[in-house]
């Protein structure tokens, strides 16, 4: 494995689980058995390698992303996926790391903004359409409206305010939104592919 590969690996795992700011470059020196030098020749500095992380992080929910759409009709399967997808993604993350990369790193969190506009939001479109076509969804739902609905319903979710609550948790207010979401676009048809779908995986 490449070295800048092999950092990258290790600050993703260290960043989820301890935060951004706690970990140094000295401690994912010391985890790849390598110098903060080494470090230093393949980022310039944390902000570069944050938003490196973030980039990657990214990248693997594109493809998969990508996959999932490809599967089957492609529509309750990618509900059902993406719904696991976030969840897994939202479990293994330490809720710092999300307030930590929206304060003091701007420019990584400004990737998963664009994320939102140009992956997350066009592929929702392309999904809701496709619902339609198959009797999934209401025929009279605008999927790109709902497209946006459904992002800023993701993008409350990680408003510092909310973090602020003893009782605030991400994960499972992201999976009730999302399920309220869904069952306000279901048509019957729709609504028992996705219950069925989601027995089987769950």
């Amino acid at each position: 494995m490449e070295t800048r590969q092999r950092i990258l690996e290790i600050a993703i795992a260290q960043f989820a689980r301890f935060g951004v700011r706690t970990i140094t470059m000295e401690d994912l020196a010391r985890q790849a058995g390598i110098s903060k030098k080494t470090i230093y020749q393949e980022f310039e500095d944390k902000k570069d390698l944050v938003k490196a992380v973030f980039a990657a992080i990214l990248e693997q929910d594109r493809k998969r992303l990508a996959f999932i759409l490809e599967q089957g009709d492609g529509v309750i399967e990618h509900l059902v996926q993406t719904s696991k997808m976030m969840r897994e993604r939202l479990t293994s993350i330490n809720p710092l790391v999300i307030l930590e990369v929206q304060k003091y790193f701007p420019e990584a969190w400004n990737l998963f903004e664009s994320f939102k506009q140009e992956t997350i939001q066009q592929d929702l479109i392309k999904v809701l359409e496709r619902g339609k076509e198959l009797g999934y969804f209401r025929p009279e739902i605008d999927s790109r409206v709902l497209a946006r609905v459904r992002l800023t319903q993701v993008t409350t979710a990680f408003d510092p305010k909310n973090f602020a609550e003893p009782d605030y948790n991400l994960v499972e207010d992201q999976m009730i939104i999302l399920d309220h979401f869904l069952h306000g676009i279901f048509t019957e048809k729709g609504r028992q592919a996705y219950l069925t779908q989601k027995d089987i995986l769950n």
